[in-house]
Order: C-alpha cells, then sequence, then structure tokens
C-alpha cells in the first residue's frame, strides 16, 4: 500500500509554517494516543504513529527539504521519517517522546552519547539527449557538510574531548512530571546528545562539521531518462557524533533536443521535404543518433505520413534493445519565386485540374463531409 503524503496526514498545506505544523501534531497526538483510546481496535494507534512519522520528517528542515523534493523515496535510504515505528519500540517512549515534545523537548531519546546520520542531499543534473543515450561519467559540485578534520568529528578542540553531561548523566533525556503523566524529554543541556563541549574546536565551533563544496564523480548509466535518480550512497552530509553520512540523489533533467523527440526507447523527427520529392517521390538523408540513414519516399507521399524505422532509436536502463525511428515528413510549400516559376506553377495546376479528383485523392472525401456537415444543421 502507498504510503499516505505526510501533509495529508497532518492536515497542513506545504506552505504551513513550522508553528502550524507543530500545532497540528499536537492536536493529533491528544487525539489519537492509545492510552486515551483502548477499546478501537487499533485504529488510533496506527494514526498516532502515522502523525508521529509525519511530523518527525517535517519539523526538521533538511529532511523535509528532501521530502518536498523527492517524496518517501527520498528517505527510503534512511534519511528519516520512516524508522521508529517497530516492534522494538514500547508504547512508553513513544509517549514520552510525544509529550516531551509538547510540553517543551522535541529532541532525540538518547542512551549515552548518540551518533547521528547525515542528512540526505539532492542534486539536479542536466544532460543532453546523446550522452543521456550513450552514458556518461560526470564531475559535479556538491555543497555539503563533511566532517571537521580539526576535531575528527567530535566538536571539541584539538586535544580535549566531550564531556558526559552533568544534568542527564550522560543519559541524553531528562524527566519531568506533568500531571499524571511522567514526560521524558531530551536533556535541555546537551540537546540529547549526553556530552557537553566546555572548549570547542576554532574550526567548527564545536559543531563536528563544516561546510564544504565537494566534487564528486557521477557514473550515468546508458539509456537514463529524464526523472531517472541515480543514489550514491554515502556521499551526503556528514553524520554527527561519528554517525554514518547520507546519501546522495542525483536526478537527471534531459535538454530538449533540436531535431527528436524521445518517449523510452523510441524517437520521433520532423523530415521537411520537397513538394516535388513528395509528388514524384526520392530519396532523402535522415539523421539518427547513430549517423545519416536514407528514407524512401514513394511517389506521392502526403505531407504528415510517418515512416517507422526499426532498430533506430535508443536503448532504456531497463533494456538494451532498441526502439524505433518515427519520420514524419512536412512537404514544404516553396516560397520566394520568381516570375518565371509562378508562371509555370499556374500551368501545372490548369492541367492537374483538368485530371479532375484523381490528381487530389483526399479532394472527394473532404467535400463529401462539408456536404454531410451542413445537412445535418440545415
Amino acid at each position: 500500500m502507498a504510503k499516505r503524503d505526510y501533509y495529508e496526514t497532518l492536515g497542513v498545506s506545504k506552505s504551513a509554517t513550522a508553528d502550524e505544523i507543530k500545532k497540528s501534531y499536537r492536536r493529533l497526538a491528544m487525539k489519537h494516543h492509545p492510552d486515551r483510546n483502548k477499546d478501537d481496535g487499533g485504529k488510533s494507534e496506527k494514526k498516532f504513529k502515522e502523525a508521529r512519522e509525519a511530523y518527525e520528517v517535517l519539523k526538521d528542515s533538511e529532511k523535509k527539504s528532501i521530502y518536498d523534493q523527492f517524496g518517501h523515496d527520498g528517505l527510503r535510504a534512511g534519511g528519516g521519517g520512516q524508522g521508529g515505528f517497530g516492534n522494538t519500540e514500547g508504547f512508553g517512549d513513544i509517549f514520552g517522546d510525544v509529550f516531551g515534545d509538547i510540553f517543551g523537548g522535541g529532541g532525540r531519546r538518547g542512551g549515552g552519547q548518540r551518533a547521528f546520520r547525515g542528512a540526505d542531499i539532492g542534486y539536479e543534473l542536466k544532460l543532453d539527449l546523446e550522452k543521456a543515450v550513450a552514458g556518461d561519467t560526470v564531475n559535479i559540485e556538491v555543497p555539503t557538510q563533511i566532517g571537521c578534520n580539526s576535531c575528527d568529528g567530535s566538536g571539541a578542540k584539538k586535544g580535549t574531548s566531550p564531556e558526559k553531561c552533568t544534568t542527564c548523566d550522560g543519559v541524553g533525556q531528562v524527566r519531568m512530571q506533568q500531571g499524571i503523566f511522567s514526560v521524558q524529554q531530551p536533556c535541555p543541556a546537551c540537546k540529547g546528545v549526553g556530552t557537553t563541549i566546555s572548549d570547542p574546536c576554532e574550526k567548527c565551533h564545536g559543531r563536528g562539521r563544516i561546510r564544504k563544496t565537494r566534487t564528486i564523480k557521477v557514473k550515468v548509466p546508458a539509456g537514463v531518462d529524464d526523472g531517472n535518480r541515480i543514489r550514491l550512497s554515502g556521499e551526503g552530509e556528514a553524520g554527527r557524533m561519528g554517525g554514518p553520512a547520507g546519501d546522495l540523489y542525483v536526478e537527471l533533467r534531459i535538454a530538449k533536443h533540436k531535431i527528436f523527440e524521445r518517449d523510452g526507447a523510441n524517437l520521433a523527427c520532423e523530415v521537411p521535404i520537397s513538394f516535388s520529392t513528395a509528388t514524384l517521390g526520392g530519396v532523402v538523408k535522415l539523421p539518427t543518433l547513430d549517423g545519416n540513414v536514407s528514407l524512401k519516399v514513394p511517389a506521392g507521399t502526403q505531407s504528415g505520413k510517418i515512416f517507422r524505422l526499426r532498430g533506430k532509436g535508443v536503448v532504456t536502463v531497463r533494456d538494451a534493445r532498441k526502439g524505433d525511428m518515427f519520420a514524419q515528413v512536412a512537404v514544404e510549400t516553396p516560397i520566394s519565386l520568381t516570375a518565371d516559376q509562378e508562371e509555370l506553377l499556374r500551368k501545372f495546376e490548369t492541367s492537374v485540374m483538368k485530371g479532375g479528383d484523381k490528381h487530389s485523392p483526399r479532394a472527394d472525401g473532404w467535400v463529401d463531409s462539408v456536404k454531410s456537415f451542413f445537412d445535418r444543421i440545415s
């Protein structure tokens, strides 16, 4: 079953502010919490989990950005919002985390110093049709967060180390009483990490990461099409506290071609031919991505006729067999004629008219259609 849209789950629009998202989540969390709906057969439990999953993504600006660009697929690799609801997590923990956020927490549960996975990032790569069909290797410049080499990602000044948080005793969370509820929330001193830094690194200012533009090599397989995405595992932003890096999603955009239009494995193009070639027949040169080929045009070819050239299309990423090319001829009307050419054309027209309808294969059908149309409306 397709996963429900996160904005729809929370009942907010994509333009909703962070406060609006949080307010909607609070309302749903209170309404559907399992402890308040024990006799509905698990329906509220399901809605409670869906709301929490949606909020975990939309409250995080990085995850929200990925979701807005790539939807659920962008988060599938573990960028956030799709985990945390398995059988290993009891409702006591869920309850504490939800109401911890409601009453001013909003962090992740801790158990000592936590390692945080880096965010996934997206990049739009533009290619021309030829490179998309043949495949290519491209170097791209991606601004991202990398681990600070001065402190090895710890955030503490070189020669020092993060210290166990004295507020939460390194657990990363504190408990507080809210009426009848015992609420667990991220430690306000260490923000749920479990450690504090008294002497931060001068280069990264205690963040453990710095922003840098990286050059990344992307191997584009043959046959990619517009909208295809390439996932580069571990090429996203660096994790925090020793956590793994996120992934890089490269979305391909194929530039409009001057000659061809692509539909999967097939190509289509328009081929202008002269009035005389269409009338008498002939051979015209037709471009393909493999070079020119000869197209035989029969005598009496009408403008708009489509010729199919088998095997002159392209491959796709799923099938190495080439598709076909469809060439539609367009008969060009001569322009800028000399007086002699105009006179010859008038004589030709007079000669054709003497032959009646036999020189105009579509004339009879068109006249009959017009006559039938006026008979119906009269």
